[in-house]
């Protein structure tokens, strides 16, 4: 049973878990990393790059998570699947942003979300370099950095005009009517910024992004991040404006309901069906 006391106590167990990727990351980050070339689909995704900072962050989190929780479930990006129809299952992406992670620049992040009955209940965006942690539930989402923590809140944007968007990499990322729906929705924006990875979930819940729009994502793509915007009283859904499923696939993450209702005129066009 997941009360509102045990959720409050495992934000102390997500914190370890993001310290415990931390210090594996940190030592590798702009430096020998072990780069190597997991092989994508054709194409501008044919780099699917992996490191040792990937695959050490997540054995370090998978160890925590059998020695404190046995029974619990895990899935992640570098080690698949283990227990995933458990009654908790932990969700993990170790380094979410390989490529800015080998490019050195600090937007990588560590993900890491926990289902409850096959709903994401609790998640985190860690920055490492930046010693921020974003975590999030249903009783709230909050920042924890340097010793300190402040609540988190999205920021009220009715019109697309006024909006801040992002999405990761509109060429390799989208398809064809993708990419003609991601342009409609920017050219009706104020601003779009590239290649910001997870640090853009973040800073929707912060309340310095507006809007975030993906597809192609896995579930340890997004399920950390649907509790910590959730708590920030923001709101994720697929393109047709539907909750996200456990694939992943499109996905839009917004800080107002009526900026999301704007973007989604374009981005049904192009909604995939499940």
């Amino acid at each position: 049973m997941l009360t509102p006391d045990r959720l409050t106590a495992l934000e102390d167990v997500i914190l370890e878990f993001n310290q415990a990727a931390a210090d594996v990351a940190l030592p590798l980050f702009r430096a020998d990393h072990g780069l190597e070339d997991k092989g994508g689909a054709p194409g501008l995704n044919a780099f699917d790059p992996v490191t040792a900072a990937d695959r050490g962050a997540e054995a370090a989190i998978r160890r925590l998570i059998g020695q404190r929780f046995p029974d619990h479930g895990v899935i992640g990006e570098e080690y698949g699947e283990d227990r995933p129809d458990a009654e908790f299952v932990w969700v993990l992406d170790p380094i979410d942003g390989t490529r800015s992670f080998i490019a050195g620049l600090p937007l990588w992040c560590v993900l890491i979300g926990l289902r409850h009955q096959g709903r994401p209940v609790l998640g985190s965006i860690g920055q490492p370099y930046l010693d921020e942690v974003y975590l999030g539930h249903a009783g709230g989402s909050r920042l924890v950095s340097r010793g300190a923590s402040r609540p988190l809140k999205v920021r009220a944007c009715p019109k697309l005009t006024d909006a801040v968007i992002s999405t990761t990499d509109p060429e390799a990322c989208f398809n064809g009517a993708e990419l003609g729906a991601w342009t409609q929705v920017r050219a009706a924006s104020r601003l779009a910024r590239l290649g910001l990875d997870a640090s853009a979930y973040a800073m929707v819940a912060a309340g310095t992004l507006d809007m975030v729009i993906e597809a192609g994502l896995k579930s340890w793509d997004i399920e950390a991040a649907i509790p910590v915007i959730e708590g920030a009283g923001g709101l994720v859904t697929d393109w047709r404006g539907a909750p996200v499923g456990q694939a992943g696939g499109q996905v839009v993450i917004a800080g107002d309901q009526a900026c999301l209702d704007e973007a989604l005129v374009a981005l049904r066009r192009s909604a995939t069906t499940r």
